[in-house]
């Protein structure tokens, strides 16, 4: 299981990071639009999210995504539910509304915990991945876009021909620093209920764990949490090494103030 929660948090990024990018480029989209209704919902995204701190919103947002799921369930299957959902500090739903369902498998379980996790993640970093694109997207030389309205190009053609393909050069220095953050913050799959590789570090390396507690032995927590330590550092080096020849990739033949790259 220890192994297996590598796997997991491999996942985890492999999933959360596209869809935090798409996130973020629909909320980049937004935040620059011309119609002030989108634009406000886009800026507002951005502010809010980022505003708030990721252990606060992370503690909070799976309970509300958790119970609005439901709610939904509740109203298309239980109609006619006489009772208030909202009794208290209790959210009451009909049987069927449960997600998942309480004679579901182990898996269904675990699989949508999961589910919610990545939503969690891919809007949390989204915000800050549209940030990130909002301001790439300002800094594509303006020269270009009139360039290319000049040509006869429509916006949408304009859009996507020219300030989509110019702004990942200026975007994927800012994209490297949230992915590291993005892997230094899966230790959060541990708050969300998910069995990663902090809780299996913890679970096995603690003394008084009572799963394990047949199989007695020392203190092994600082072992754990020092492959651990290894792991992470060992994955950063990786991804630097790999964003570096992306980077270098994207920026060949591009005129620079210290020349052509």
């Amino acid at each position: 299981m220890f192994y297996q929660s590598f796997g997991t948090v491999l996942i985890l990024l492999a999933v959360t990071a596209p869809s935090a990018l798409l996130f973020g480029f629909g909320g980049a989209t937004l935040a620059r639009s011309r119609l002030f209704p989108l634009r406000w919902i886009g800026k507002i995204y951005i502010s809010a999210v980022r505003g708030v701190p990721d252990i606060a919103f992370f503690l909070f947002f799976v309970i509300a995504l958790d119970q609005g799921f439901e709610w939904l369930r509740h109203q298309a299957f239980c109609p006619d539910w006489p009772d208030a959902i909202r009794q208290g500090n209790d959210f009451v739903v009909c049987t069927a509304a449960k997600l998942p369902l309480g004679n579901s498998p182990q898996y269904v379980h675990e699989i949508y915990g999961f589910f919610t996790a990545v939503l969690t993640f891919a809007i949390v970093f989204g915000a800050f991945a549209a940030n990130v694109l909002y301001g790439a997207m300002r800094a594509v030389p303006k020269a270009q876009i009139e360039t290319a309205q000049a040509y006869g190009m429509g916006q949408g053609q304009v859009f996507r021909r020219i300030l989509v393909p110019q702004m990942w050069v200026y975007a994927l220095p800012g994209l490297s620093n949230l992915w590291m953050v993005l892997i230094k913050a899966t230790p959060l799959l541990f708050l969300l209920g998910v069995e990663d590789i902090v809780y299996w570090a913890r679970e096995l390396g603690g003394t008084k764990q009572a799963k394990f507690s047949a199989y007695p032995h020392e203190d092994w927590r600082m072992q754990y949490f020092l492959f651990l330590l290894v792991f992470y550092l060992a994955f950063t080096k990786l991804s630097e090494i790999v964003l570096e020849r992306v980077m270098k990739r994207l920026t060949h033949g591009q005129g620079t103030l210290g020349g052509v790259t």
